[in-house]
Formats: structure tokens, sequence, C-alpha cells
């Protein structure tokens, strides 16, 4: 069977969520399979010492400009939220709680949340309003709360974004194909055509 297609992401970044519109038809056109890998854009903030771009003078400004006309581009909607970014450790921690017993589900919940966050602008933060995400697939609420608590998924998170980092992810997103490793939801257009060719 051909490598999954490794995507990088942060719950709390623009261009991930755009990307994760497109990344899995991408891959499929080329018989893939995509592995979703949520992570903590701020441990890499810490890392190399940089902030969320909207946090910068002039390239702020450009970004916000830029992700809204990539959506229109897209023909998708997109609303950046007030007060953004907004904390996503809950979303990131439900996602690792689902992936390994239900991958159809836990996308589900990505695309649910994303939606959410940007395509309308919703306050995210609280974990309340995570759960209440995850709620309309069918999940329970206080379970979804209950597991964003757990020792073993707050590891999980933890070992998934020190091994992003690893692998030399520092933003969002970030591809893997066949190890070869492409950054933005710019490169797609790169990807797919690495996928067809096999590399340059």
């Amino acid at each position: 069977m051909p490598t999954a297609l490794d995507f990088y992401f942060e719950f709390a970044s623009p261009y991930g969520y755009l990307a994760s519109l497109r990344i899995d038809e991408v891959a499929a056109r080329h018989g893939r399979e995509v592995a979703w890998r949520p992570f903590m854009l701020g441990a890499v903030f810490k890392l190399v010492g940089t902030a969320p771009l909207t946090t910068y003078p002039l390239k702020g400004e450009y970004m916000k400009h830029d992700i809204e006309r990539s959506a229109r581009r897209m023909g998708v909607q997109f609303v950046l939220p007030p007060g953004f970014p907004h904390s996503t450790l809950a979303a990131a921690r439900t996602f690792y709680w689902l992936v390994d017993d239900d991958a159809t589900t836990a996308k589900a919940f990505a695309h649910a949340f994303y939606a959410a966050y940007f395509g309308s602008g919703e306050d995210v933060s609280a974990a309340d309003r995570t759960a209440a995400i995850a709620a309309t697939l069918g999940l329970e609420a206080e379970a979804v709360l209950d597991a964003a608590q757990q020792p073993a998924i707050k590891q999980r998170l933890k070992e998934e974004t020190e091994a992003a980092i690893g692998r030399g992810v520092f933003g969002s997103p970030f591809i893997f194909v066949d190890g070869e490793a492409f950054w933005g939801g710019d490169r797609l257009d790169q990807v797919e055509q690495w996928l067809e060719t096999g590399g340059w």
C-alpha cells in the first residue's frame, strides 16, 4: 500500500483550515490516505521565539487580507473570529481521544471544529464549546470534557507535538509526502505534482 500523507496542522491556524478542505481530495486522486496530526503551534513559537502572524506589524495585516483572498479563491466561507487566536487545546486532545478507535469520526470532528471556528467565526476557546461541537456528531459532551483531562490524552498530544517538532515541523499546515516536506496551504499544488511525478 502507498504511504499515507502526514498532515500536520494546528486547529488555530487559518491556513490549516483551508488546507483541511483540500488535502484528502488531493491525496485520493493519487490513491493515498492522509494521516491527520494536530499539534500545538505554541510549543514551536516558544522554541524558535516567534508568535502568531497577526501580532506582527505589517505582516499581520497582510495575513488577514491573504487568508480572506485565499478563501474567496477556493469559494469557501471564512470569518476571522474576534479575539483570534483562541485556545484549541481541548480540540487537539479530543481529536487524539477519537482517532485510534474511529479515525473517520476524528476527522469529522476536525472539520466541524474548523467550520465553527473559521467558517462561522465562533469563539471556540472554552472547552464546553469544543464538547458542544463534538456533540453535533453524536458524541457525549461530558465524555469529551472528561477525555480532554485524561493524563494519557494530555501526554499523547504532548508526544505528538514533540514528534512534529522532531521532524522539523514549524508551521501549519505542514505536509509530508514520502518524507518530502511542504509547508503552507499554498504548497498543495506542489504536493499534487509530487504525487503525480514522484518528485523532482
